[in-house]
């Protein structure tokens, strides 16, 4: 089962209480989001305690096969961003 942003955007307005209106709710996510957003651009990882780290991480050029035409393409160096749980979330689940 996947959780969407609406449904997060619900959960956060029900732990900040009834007086949380779902907009204020909703700037709380995105400000959270867009935080860790330049915090990985900026310092290339965002830790936080008891959650875990997000981290760029760059991708080596690869030859890949089209699986439509089985032709061979290459594809390009890239950076991505990995997650790694922290422990307390991992013991969590």
């Amino acid at each position: 089962m996947s959780v969407n942003r609406a449904q997060l955007v619900e959960k956060i307005q029900k732990e900040l209480g009834g007086e949380t209106s779902k907009a204020a709710a909703e700037r709380a996510l995105s400000a959270v989001i867009d935080s860790i957003k330049s915090g990985v651009k900026k310092s290339k990882a965002v830790q936080l305690i008891g959650f875990g780290t997000f981290k760029v991480v760059n991708r080596k050029a690869r030859t890949g096969i089209n699986p439509k035409t089985g032709a061979k393409i290459k594809i390009a160096a890239s950076k991505s961003v990995k997650f790694s749980p922290g422990s307390e979330f991992k013991k969590s689940l």
